[in-house]
C-alpha cells in the first residue's frame, strides 16, 4: 500500500494544536519538526536554534534513529546552506543540495539527502531558528525538486506558528525560572527570621551553661537541656524549609501524597495541629498540581508564622467538575477589605496569580479573631 499523508486544513490544524499544546522548549521543536516533516511528507525534518558562538544551542531532528544520531557526532556548525538561512533570511527550494556551490559536505555516517526546503523560523526581525526538510518522497524526474510552491507556503505558515509557539515556550520557561528565584529568596527569607533566630538562642543558651557548669551545675544541666530543645528546633525548621524547596514528590508521588506528607512534617515542626484531608481526587496537568501545592504551602506559612493558629486544617475534594483546596486556621485572621498592603506581606496576590495563571480562581475569607479561610478552585480533576 502506497503512503499517503496527511493532508487538507485538518492536517494543518492539528499539526497547529499540537505544537501549542507544549509548554518545554524541547518539546515544542520536537513537535514541530514531527509535524512538518509528516505533514509535507519528507523523509527528513530538522530545526536548529543557533546559539552567539556560530554553532546551535539546539538541533532537532525527525527522521534519524539515535543510532545514527550518535554516530553523525557533535552539532553541525552554522555555515552553508544553513548560514545562509540564518542570516540571509530567504527561503531555499533545491533540487540537490549537495550540487549547490555552498554545499560543505557532511559527516560518513550523515544519511544522503538530495532535494531541499529549508527557511528561517522569524520572530519580527530576529531569526531565531532554521526549519528544513529533505528528500519528498515523491516520484520527481532527474534534476527536479519533488518540493513544490505549495509546499513551500505550507512550510512557511508553520514556520510562523513555530516562532510563536517557541517564543511563548521561552517565555514559560523564564517565568518557571523566575518563580524558582522567588521561591528560593522567600525561603531564604524565613530561614533567616525562624532558623537563625534560633540558633543565636543557642549560641546564648550554651555560653550560659559553660559560665554556670562550676558554680551551679544544676542550673547548667537546665540550660544545657534547653539547648538541646532549640537544636531540635532548628532541624525541624530546616526539614520542613527543604521539603518546600524540592517538592520532588509530586511528579513520582502525585498531589495528594506530597501534600500529606508536607502537612505531616509541618505538624512536627510546629505546636500548631495541622491535619490534611484528601481523597478522590484524579491527577491534574503538571502545571495545575504545582499551582495548588504553591498555593497551600503559602497558605500554611502564613497559619503557622503570621496568624497564631492553635490549628490548621488543609483538605482537597472534588467538587461537581472541579478541584477544591481549603486552607482554614483559627488565627487571629485579619480584615480582607483593608489589607492591600497586608495582602502583599502575606502573599495573596501571588497565590490569586497563580491561581489565575491555571484557569482557577483564589478566594479569601477572614476577619479579625475569626481565623482564615483560603479556598481555591480549578476546573478538573
Amino acid at each position: 500500500m502506497s503512503h499517503r499523508p496527511p493532508s487538507g486544513l485538518a492536517a494543518v490544524s492539528a499539526a497547529l494544536l499540537a505544537m501549542s499544546r507544549h509548554l518545554e522548549v524541547r518539546d515544542v521543536l520536537k513537535t514541530i519538526v514531527a509535524s512538518a516533516r509528516e505533514l509535507l511528507d519528507a523523509e527528513y525534518a530538522a530545526l536548529g536554534v543557533p546559539d552567539d558562538h556560530g554553532g546551535f544551542a539546539q538541533f532537532v531532528v525527525d527522521g534519524v534513529s539515535d543510532e545514527q544520531w550518535k554516530a553523525i557526532g557533535p552539532l553541525p556548525r552554522q555555515h552553508g546552506i544553513l548560514a545562509a538561512m540564518l542570516h540571509g533570511g530567504k527561503t531555499e527550494r533545491l533540487a540537490d543540495v549537495r550540487k549547490d556551490p555552498r554545499f560543505e559536505g557532511w559527516p560518513s555516517a550523515h544519511p544522503d539527502m538530495s532535494d531541499f526546503l529549508g527557511l528561517p523560523v522569524r520572530d519580527g526581525d530576529e531569526t531565531i531558528g532554521a526549519l528544513f526538510l529533505a528528500n519528498k518522497r515523491c516520484p520527481k524526474p532527474e534534476g527536479v525538486c519533488g518540493f513544490t510552491a505549495e509546499d513551500e507556503e505550507l512550510l512557511s505558515i508553520l514556520a510562523q506558528h513555530a516562532a510563536i509557539a517557541l517564543t511563548n515556550a521561552r517565555l514559560y520557561e523564564r517565568s518557571r525560572e523566575l518563580t524558582i528565584a522567588e521561591e528560593r529568596s522567600r525561603l531564604a527569607h524565613e530561614l533567616h527570621d525562624a532558623v537563625s533566630q534560633k540558633l543565636f538562642s543557642l549560641r546564648l543558651t550554651a555560653q550560659a551553661a559553660a559560665a554556670l557548669v562550676d558554680r551551679d551545675p544544676a542550673r547548667a544541666k537546665g540550660e544545657l537541656q534547653q539547648v538541646a530543645a532549640l537544636a531540635a528546633e532548628a532541624v525541624d525548621e530546616l526539614r520542613a524549609a527543604v521539603v518546600e524547596l524540592r517538592p520532588a514528590g509530586l511528579d513520582e508521588d502525585g498531589l495528594v501524597a506530597t501534600l500529606r506528607t508536607q502537612v505531616q512534617v509541618l505538624d512536627r515542626a510546629h505546636t500548631a495541629r495541622v491535619t490534611f484531608a484528601g481523597t478522590g481526587v484524579r491527577a491534574l496537568p503538571a502545571a495545575q498540581e504545582e499551582a495548588l501545592l504553591r498555593v497551600t504551602q503559602e497558605a500554611l506559612h502564613n497559619a503557622l508564622r503570621h496568624a497564631d493558629a492553635g490549628h490548621v486544617d488543609v483538605t482537597l475534594a472534588r467538587r461537581g467538575g472541579a478541584t477544591v483546596l481549603r486552607v482554614t486556621d483559627d488565627g487571629r485572621g485579619f480584615e480582607p477589605a483593608a489589607t492591600r498592603r497586608a495582602g502583599r506581606h502575606l502573599g495573596l496576590v501571588s497565590m490569586r496569580d497563580r491561581a489565575s495563571g491555571v484557569g482557577g480562581r483564589l478566594t479569601v475569607e477572614s476577619a479579625p479573631g475569626k481565623g482564615t479561610t483560603i479556598e481555591m478552585e480549578i476546573p478538573g480533576g
